[in-house]
């Protein structure tokens, strides 16, 4: 049973069944009796952040991490052909899942690496793209030759949710290698130890509900104690369709969005709700 604390109303006398939380988003619900409400609070354990256009601009992926990719694309494939053959076994069977028209020859460097700049030009969120691409932003992040742009209100918050006990986590399409490089080599330092566990492609697609089920499984949460900010509708709507409670990122940079979305909207991690 979900840890959710009730208050009993009767004839005028609020009575707890047990001690409520200090923290937690309310909810007043009634009960069939015209003489009884039930107050419930569910409690937020842990936050699960998308990072492009929720913890980080929009351009700096577009501008400067996926141009660095491309650019370093084919030397890294022709000096690491041997060492990439589980992501170019994927490739070719992404390439016949999606009948793409771009050739592919598996055992040869240079048609690989055009197939995977082709990837990068039109934003596919392809597992073994995203495996290649954070191999060559950890030498760009190494080498200081990159350095991840993060929103202003992201440390701050990241502090005051780790002193109130929430887990932070990260989903995104990029590898988590890339996650992990991307939340470490920063504009406001190493961020990675307040971030307790990081999810990409291989654990499901972010618009596809039954991910955000393994994922509260994985942090052996109920899928109502998580709360999820994106900027893409259709990954909120997946997620709330299995319980998570979501939040819709508006920042600058970011994609124009409906109005009537159905999710509470935030512009600053700010005002997310303690």
């Amino acid at each position: 049973m979900p840890a959710t604390n009730r208050f009993v109303l009767a004839s005028s006398t609020l009575r707890p069944i047990f001690e409520p939380p200090k923290r937690g988003d309310a909810e007043l619900k009634y009960s069939r009796s015209p003489r009884l409400c039930v107050f419930a609070v569910k409690m937020t354990k842990a936050i699960l952040l998308d990072i492009e256009g929720t913890t980080t601009p929009i351009d700096f992926v577009h501008k400067k991490l996926f141009p660095f990719a491309s650019a370093r694309m084919a030397e890294f494939i022709r000096e690491n052909f041997d060492f990439l053959k589980g992501e170019i076994r994927q490739l070719v069977e992404e390439h016949t899942e999606f009948k793409d028209s771009d050739d592919l020859y598996a055992n040869e460097p240079d048609s690989v690496s055009t197939y995977l700049t082709h990837l990068i030009k039109i934003d596919r969120k392809s597992t073994p793209l995203k495996s290649i691409q954070g191999k060559i932003w950890q030498a760009g992040y190494e080498s200081g030759e990159l350095r991840s742009e993060i929103f202003d209100d992201v440390p701050p918050a990241f502090r005051k949710w780790q002193a109130m006990g929430r887990t932070i986590a990260i989903y995104s399409s990029g590898s988590v290698l890339a996650q992990k490089l991307l939340f470490k080599y920063t504009d406001h330092g190493d961020l990675t130890p307040f971030i307790s566990a990081y999810f990409d492609t291989t654990t499901g697609g972010k618009k596809e509900s039954e991910s955000y089920r393994k994922i509260a499984a994985e942090l052996a949460l109920q899928p109502q104690e998580i709360l999820f900010l994106s900027d893409v509708l259709a990954e909120l709507d997946a997620a709330k369709g299995v319980g998570l409670q979501t939040v819709l990122s508006i920042r600058k940079g970011n994609a124009t969005v409906v109005s009537e979305h159905g999710h509470k909207s935030i512009e600053s991690f700010d005002q997310v709700p303690d």
